[in-house]
């Protein structure tokens, strides 16, 4: 027997019910929240990225194994979102202690309060954010291919803390705080996010695949990871256009 039909390909299958889903990205919030009560407890901030990391991995893996590539975006798109709540709402109940807390917070923070306030910064210059973005990106996918997501996500979880604590932290400094936590995630960023989940899911399937000795479904993966691309670009592209207007916005509401 060859090594193809060795390990044979799994049928197709439709995304995940609504009730199922339901569960699943029910039980992904639950386990995002704890593993930021978990790392508060344990005080390391080194560990904060895995234990968010260990929350989703399993739901992610089980429905890439499945076949079910659609269902693996979606979960980690639950994922980041929980991530996104649970990190500015931590920030904004504790903007100082969350300085130490999450990894680069305190940097981040400051460099994004001093765009907010004056404008000037990478925010707001291409030649400063293009080359940073586009080096996330190439480590993030190297990491999910190179490890099937298991270093990959901790890196996403670092990015996605330090922006929830620059968003929690303007809010708590605002003058409307509850439409700065919308508007602080500013819509490239949002893009940005999904893209990085949709290309994470894609290249971290063959290394999960090969240790369930299941094949990938590439024409499921094909989608989103064309989504991914445009969105990485579209991110760039709208940040370049929006971020001078958007700053002179989120000074208004925050009464500086």
């Amino acid at each position: 027997m060859t090594r193809a039909a060795a390990v044979p390909a799994l049928p197709v299958r439709p995304a995940s019910n609504d009730a199922s889903f339901a569960v699943a990205a029910g039980l992904i919030a639950a386990a995002t929240a704890l593993s930021y009560a978990l790392g508060w407890a344990i005080g390391v901030p080194a560990l904060v990225p895995v234990l968010n990391a260990s929350a989703s991995f399993p739901f992610m893996a089980a429905a890439l194994v499945r076949g079910d590539v659609r269902g693996a975006v979606a979960r980690m798109l639950v994922w980041a979102l929980a991530l996104g709540v649970c990190a500015t709402l931590v920030s904004y109940a504790r903007p100082y202690a969350t300085d130490a807390f999450f990894i680069r917070g305190a940097a981040y923070r400051s460099e994004m309060f001093a765009w907010v306030l004056t404008g000037r910064g990478a925010e707001s210059t291409p030649s400063q954010f293009v080359p940073q973005q586009l080096g996330h990106a190439l480590l993030f996918a190297a990491l999910a291919l190179a490890t099937g997501g298991t270093l990959a996500m901790p890196m996403g979880a670092v990015l996605m803390n330090y922006m929830g604590h620059y968003v929690g932290s303007l809010a708590a400094a605002s003058a409307h705080p509850a439409l700065t936590m919308v508007l602080g995630w500013h819509p490239w960023a949002v893009i940005r996010v999904a893209s990085f989940v949709a290309l994470g899911v894609v290249l971290s399937a063959p290394l999960v695949c090969r240790v369930a000795r299941v094949r990938v479904d590439w024409a499921a993966a094909r989608a989103p990871a064309s989504w991914a691309l445009a969105g990485l670009a579209a991110d760039i592209v709208l940040k370049a256009l929006l971020a001078p207007s958007w700053q002179r916005l989120l000074v208004k509401i925050v009464g500086w």
